[in-house]
């Protein structure tokens, strides 16, 4: 049985193609993909998010279980500021990449939907060193939409009391939503401006009625997908997995070596220093086809990587990939490499990334 979102019936009665998307019922499409990018390019759309995992870790070890959970420092975090982080294994592999949330008396983890149990286990397992601190599956008490493009501020503002403007680039703010305590966040998975709302189930449908009937368009997972592409964001299952460290994957900047002991961090550090054993690479079509998951990159005619993400970019109108090649291979921008597209070597250009930057660099 698939679990559905608080919105799975407003997503019915629009009309959405439904797909199984890491076991939750999720829309892929409304109308048309196109038209659903289009709107957060060049205006905004809403998104259902709240398949998304929230863990919370409070008490006193809450800290120090964080901090030798993940890669960035979260002891440099003011109450309401936002962290990006990987979540490593003692072996420098990924568990996943998450938001870390500074809240006043928790930090609140929000982790990929599939991914929540095996999180949430690994977690569990990690905190029996840190008997202070408590962990707890807050799944249920959220739902999450994802408002975004460069007039998401304008957008959202009619229904939020409080001035969005102040709200800085990963942070956010506690507000009142239909009577209930809610959070709001300047994040987002798109390259644009935006913001995450997480709400009560009752209240996230009412602000997705609200925001619809506003004139927002509701966005699904095939434009997200093709708009953290463009961006050149990680996804979880193709850039990031449990074979792959963080500074293989073009993440280095969430490494740091200035902090105490955390999962990871000897391998992690010599690999900073010597390098890792893939490298993540963007990649533009010379010849036109489809990039897709899987495909083998070749060199010289020898196979040595594979594309982990590809499609053709809308903004761009370009055939566009992301994938891995050996750390020790040429990776300068402007190298030439073939991709095997139903059997035939096409030619592409080694380029740098992102591939396009949107209306979040602006914050």
């Amino acid at each position: 049985m698939l679990k559905r979102t608080p919105l799975y019936e407003e997503h019915r009665k629009l009309g959405a193609k439904l797909v199984d998307f890491g076991g939750w019922e999720m829309p892929i499409q409304y109308k048309s993909i196109i038209a659903e990018y289009q709107a957060v390019r060049s205006g905004v759309g809403v998104f259902d998010v709240s398949h998304m995992g929230e863990v919370e870790i409070s008490g006193e070890g809450a800290l120090e279980l964080v901090q030798h959970l993940v890669s960035n420092d979260v002891a440099a975090l003011k109450v309401n500021q936002v962290l990006y982080s990987p979540l490593c294994y003692p072996n420098g592999m990924t568990v996943d990449d998450l938001l870390v949330y500074r809240r006043p008396e928790q930090y609140l983890l929000v982790v990929n939907a599939d991914n929540t149990p095996k999180d949430l286990a690994w977690i569990k397992g990690q905190a029996e060193r840190f008997p202070q601190a408590q962990v707890r599956d807050a799944s249920l008490d959220y739902g999450q939409l994802a408002i975004q493009g460069p007039e998401a501020a304008q957008a959202l503002q009619p229904f939020i009391e409080y001035d969005l403007a102040r709200i800085s680039y990963y942070w956010a703010v506690e507000i009142e939503l239909q009577g209930q305590a809610a959070l709001v966040s300047r994040t987002g998975y798109t390259g644009e401006d935006g913001f995450e709302v997480y709400a009560s189930p009752r209240a996230t449908v009412r602000l997705w009625q609200d925001l619809l009937a506003a004139g927002v368009a509701p966005v699904a997972l095939g434009a997200r997908d093709a708009l953290r592409l463009e961006a050149a964001y990680a996804l979880y299952g193709n850039e990031l997995d449990e074979q792959t460290t963080p500074i293989e994957a073009g993440l280095g900047w969430t490494v740091k070596d200035k902090k105490g002991d955390y999962n990871g961090k000897e391998v992690l550090l010599r690999q900073k220093r010597e390098g890792g054993r893939k490298a993540l690479i963007g990649f533009r079509m010379i010849q036109a086809g489809v990039p897709r998951y899987g495909y083998p990159i070749f060199v010289a005619g020898r196979e040595v990587g594979q594309v982990t993400s590809g499609m053709k970019s809308p903004k761009l109108d370009a055939y566009l990939g992301l994938g891995y090649l050996p750390w020790e291979a040429s990776r300068q921008v402007g190298e030439r490499v073939q991709i095997e597209v139903r059997g035939q070597h096409k030619q592409a250009e080694l380029v740098k990334l992102p591939f396009y930057r949107g209306s979040v660099h602006q914050h």
